[in-house]
């Protein structure tokens, strides 16, 4: 059996007997346990009661965290003529229409949200298969098809983070830098939570919420209790 490096032993003692906590203690707990060389991601992974091989029982959305994520956002946007000139003085990184198809289907995929107006959307529609299974594939649920792209671009840079429910019904997201305050990945945390909350599907049965979880990018998860964690 491999031997348990110092940081990672102390941080499994740190957790040992911790679960169920409220949202304050969990982002204590992670906080003051990521003790990794740079500055880690605080992530969270929440278990759905959904059956997402289901319409009615897909989860998706987006939240504007109200503290940001503390990544920088690369965004891409299809657009022509004063929509793609909207979009670059709105600080998109990657502006363009077939050109830009044509580099995503090179292989070239240097962006983490993709925007586009609707008269380019039989242009993406070609790029289905490479955009969809990354998450990227521009949808007008979640504002990233529309005419306002000036909004959209800076929503994204802004701190906004987008979640959809995978198979096995989880969902997760990067909601923080450990160097944020406390107080400030709280409210990051509560927010999200509020979001999916709000994104029960129609065709959802029993219980919704079943899990959350909290964690560092390098550093061990913590339970979340649901019922504080909604309310309820």
């Amino acid at each position: 059996m491999a031997k348990l490096g110092k940081r990672t032993k102390a941080a499994r003692e740190a957790f040992a007997g911790k679960e169920n906590v409220s949202i304050e203690e969990a982002v204590a707990l992670v906080k003051n346990n990521a003790k990794a060389k740079f500055d880690e991601t605080i992530e969270i992974a929440m278990s759905l009661g959904v059956d997402t091989r289901h319409a009615d029982q897909m989860v998706r959305g987006v939240v504007g965290l109200p503290n940001g994520t503390g990544k920088t956002m690369r965004v891409a946007v299809f657009a022509r003529g004063p929509k793609a000139e909207e979009a670059q003085a709105a600080g998109a990184d990657i502006v363009g229409a077939e050109d830009l198809m044509e580099t995503i289907q090179g292989g070239k995929i240097e962006f983490d949200r993709c925007i586009a107006t609707p008269d380019m959307m039989p242009i993406v529609g070609r790029l289905g298969k490479v955009l969809g299974p990354r998450n990227l594939m521009p949808n007008p649920k979640v504002g990233t098809v529309t005419m306002d792209v000036k909004e959209a671009v800076e929503a994204a840079k802004g701190g906004e983070v987008q979640f959809k429910a995978e198979k096995g019904g989880v969902v997760h997201a990067g909601l923080g830098k450990a160097s944020f305050d406390e107080t400030k990945l709280v409210e990051n945390v509560r927010a999200f939570v509020d979001a999916v909350q709000k994104a029960k599907p129609t065709g959802a049965k029993g219980t919704y919420m079943k899990k959350i979880a909290l964690s560092s990018t390098m550093g061990p998860g913590v339970t979340i209790s649901v019922d504080s964690a909604t309310g309820n």
